[in-house]
């Protein structure tokens, strides 16, 4: 029979809305694959690639790109320490340099530069006017970020910006901190720590004449009172220090910690450490995988119901899933069902192919997951993790449930 051309229409249309169809139905997400993008954090790298080439517009990308993933430093330490004079910021700034071995960059340090044409132009401007100018400062910080120690090891800005149009131009060359610590304390504090200040001239280090004395009478011997130490003087600095550091800080709303500066300096050390070394919430899309653990009575089970209502999470409870494959008379129903009838606890093995099956099917690959009831002790969570099945969210209720969470679940 021969097709007329009618026909051939009719074929055409009909593939044409075959392929539409195709293109709207959901996709088969096989749930390795936002696995794989989490756990190697392939979204935030792509993010850092294309910040680098907007900030830098290189004439040809790919092999920029390449020397960008070969460097490794996505997340070596960027920190600002900022602080009213007397604060401690450049005793903290050094116990960070040395803790998270980062370079750390003052006025001091950079103007001392020995091998810079333009730090020897800043020496002779501050040996003249006791300051610099935003501009010759900014291209300083600029000049030492890029040096190999900077690159490699990452960098600690003590006291930089100073003002917010310092601030500005520092980000418009696309220097941009990850951290940014702002250190705070009563003046009165502050112009009596200040009086009491000595320095070691041999390395930097900062002492107090009643917080701070140390033991050793060959470092006693050496110190010295800094200039500026005056009661007049340091009311004068923390003015013009309270003038500009209100109009610095909307510069970093989201990435500023302030930390009180009135207690010991060891505390405040641990709370600028703990802060420094946490991650910011990544923009990442990522698909739920929430797991909640806790005694009988906790209230896990309301917990999830919740979960999973306001967020569309899939409500996954592992009694509940043991049940409804014996009602279904499923093969694993049957391979259930006599250790139900003798009231013995179902092999973990059994139990882990049931919930397999039900966190592979699309609902919980496409929204996400909340599942309780299991594991319920570390053999188990060692079973689900040595197949895949990685929370990235986890709570719990009491210590019996510590043990679980040894693994390398680091979501809280």
């Amino acid at each position: 029979m021969t097709r007329g051309p009618s026909d051939g229409g009719q074929q055409g249309a009909d593939a044409l809305h075959g392929d539409m169809d195709a293109t709207t139905a959901p996709h088969r997400i096989p749930p390795e694959m936002p696995q794989y993008g989490e756990a190697n954090h392939v979204f935030e790298l792509m993010q850092n690639m294309l910040e680098q080439l907007l900030i830098h517009q290189p004439k040809d990308p790919i092999p920029f790109m390449i020397d960008h993933l070969q460097r490794d430093n996505d997340y070596v330490p960027k920190i600002v320490i900022l602080g009213p004079p007397a604060s401690g910021k450049t005793t903290i700034a050094m116990w960070l340099g040395k803790h998270l071995n980062s370079s750390l960059l003052s006025v001091e340090s950079l103007i001392a530069q020995e091998y810079s044409s333009l730090a020897a132009d800043a020496r002779r401007h501050y040996q003249k006017f006791q300051t610099l100018p935003n501009t010759l400062l900014v291209r300083l910080v600029q000049e030492r970020l890029r040096e190999e120690d900077c690159v490699r090891r990452g960098w600690i800005l003590d006291g930089i910006p100073e003002t917010r149009e310092q601030a500005l131009m520092i980000q418009t060359l696309g220097i941009s901190p990850r951290h940014v610590i702002v250190l705070s304390a009563p003046d009165t504090v502050l112009i009596e720590r200040n009086l009491g200040k000595r320095i070691d001239p041999q390395t930097g280090e900062i002492y107090h004449t009643t917080f701070d004395w140390p033991p050793e009478s060959e470092i006693q011997n050496r110190l010295i009172v800094p200039a500026g130490v005056s009661e007049g003087e340091t009311a004068r600095r923390l003015l013009e220090y309270h003038r500009d550091i209100v109009r610095i800080l909307p510069s970093y709303p989201k990435i500023l910690k302030v930390i009180p500066a009135d207690q010991p300096c060891v505390d405040v050390f641990c709370q600028a450490l703990t802060y420094v070394q946490t991650m910011h919430r990544s923009n990442a899309p990522f698909t739920p995988r929430v797991l909640l653990c806790g005694p009988m009575g906790s209230g896990k089970s309301l917990q999830a119901a919740l979960l999973a209502q306001k967020y569309g999470l899939v409500n996954v409870c592992c009694g509940q899933l043991l049940k409804e494959a014996m009602a279904d008379k499923s093969k694993y129903g049957e391979m259930i069902r006599p250790f139900f009838e003798k009231e013995m606890a179902v092999p973990d093995n059994i139990i882990m192919k049931v919930l397999r099956q039900r966190l592979d099917q699309q609902d919980c690959v496409e929204r996400g997951w909340v599942l309780h009831g299991f594991p319920r002790d570390r053999d188990q969570a060692r079973l689900m993790d040595g197949l895949g099945y990685k929370p990235n969210r986890r709570l719990w209720e009491a210590s019996e449930c510590t043990s679980i969470f040894h693994l390398p679940w680091r979501h809280k």
